[in-house]
C-alpha cells in the first residue's frame, strides 16, 4: 500500500543524512585532515615538502647579521680602549682603520648596522686562514670560508664577481692559505669605496671621537 511505503521512504532518507550536526563537523574536520596529511597523496607531499623548502630558504634570506652573532659568532676582537690619537688616525686612511684591533671592531659594529657584517667576517677569516700552516687544518677552514661566504647558499654570501669565484673554485681544488686572496681583495676594495666613507660620518665613529675628545680635555 502506498501509505506503507512513505515510512520506509523516510527512515532511507534519515539514513542517508548525518545524525547530528556534532557528526557532519567531525565528519568535515577528519576530511580536512585527510587532505592536508602528507601521507594520503604524493602530489600533497611534494607541495608540502616544497612549501616547507621555500619557506626556510625565505627565512634564511630575512636573517641579519644581527641574528646571526646568536650562531656563535664573537661580538668583537679582544683589544684595549683606543686613544684619541688612534681614532684621529682612522679617518687619515682605511689601511690604518683596519691595522688595529679596536678600527676593526668599530667599523664592524658600523656594518652591522648596515647588515654587511659578513664582509669583515670574511676578511678576518682569510687573514687567519693565512696564519695556518697545518695542511689538514689549511683544507677544512677553508671549505668553512667557502661554505660559510662564498656559497650562494648560505645567509652570509659576500658579493664577488664571476672571475674571482672561478678563482676560488680552481684553488679549491688544492686549498692552501691563500686560496681566497683574490676574493679577499675585493672584499677589502668593496669596504674602502662604498663603507669606509659612511663610517668616517656616522654616530658611531663621531661619537668615540667626541667622547675621547672631552675625555682629553678634562685630563
Amino acid at each position: 500500500p502506498m501509505g506503507s511505503e512513505r515510512p520506509e521512504i523516510r527512515k532511507r532518507q534519515m539514513a542517508a543524512t548525518p545524525e547530528s550536526p556534532g557528526a557532519a563537523q567531525a565528519q568535515l574536520s577528519t576530511g580536512n585532515r585527510g587532505s592536508n596529511a602528507c601521507c594520503f597523496c604524493w602530489c600533497c607531499c611534494c607541495s608540502c615538502s616544497c612549501l616547507t623548502v621555500r619557506n626556510q630558504e625565505e627565512e634564511r634570506a630575512r636573517r641579519t647579521s644581527h641574528e646571526l652573532q646568536a650562531e656563535g659568532i664573537p661580538n668583537c676582537e679582544e683589544s684595549p680602549a683606543p686613544t684619541l690619537e688612534e681614532v684621529n688616525a682612522w679617518a687619515q686612511s682605511f689601511d690604518k682603520l683596519m691595522l688595529t684591533p679596536a678600527g676593526r671592531n668599530a667599523f664592524r659594529e658600523f656594518l652591522r648596522t648596515e647588515f654587511s657584517e659578513e664582509n669583515m667576517l670574511f676578511w678576518m677569516a682569510c687573514e687567519e686562514l693565512k696564519q695556518e700552516s697545518n695542511k689538514s687544518k689549511i683544507e677544512e677552514k677553508a671549505r668553512l670560508i667557502y661554505e660559510d661566504y662564498i656559497s650562494i647558499l648560505s645567509p652570509k654570501e659576500v658579493s664577488l664577481d664571476s672571475r674571482v669565484r672561478e678563482v676560488i673554485n680552481r684553488n679549491m681544488l688544492e686549498p692552501s692559505q691563500h686560496t681566497f686572496d683574490d676574493a679577499q681583495l675585493q672584499i677589502y676594495t668593496l669596504m674602502h669605496r662604498d663603507s669606509y666613507p659612511r663610517f668616517m660620518n656616522s654616530a658611531i665613529y663621531k661619537d668615540l671621537l667626541q667622547s675621547l675628545s672631552e675625555k682629553s680635555v678634562e685630563a
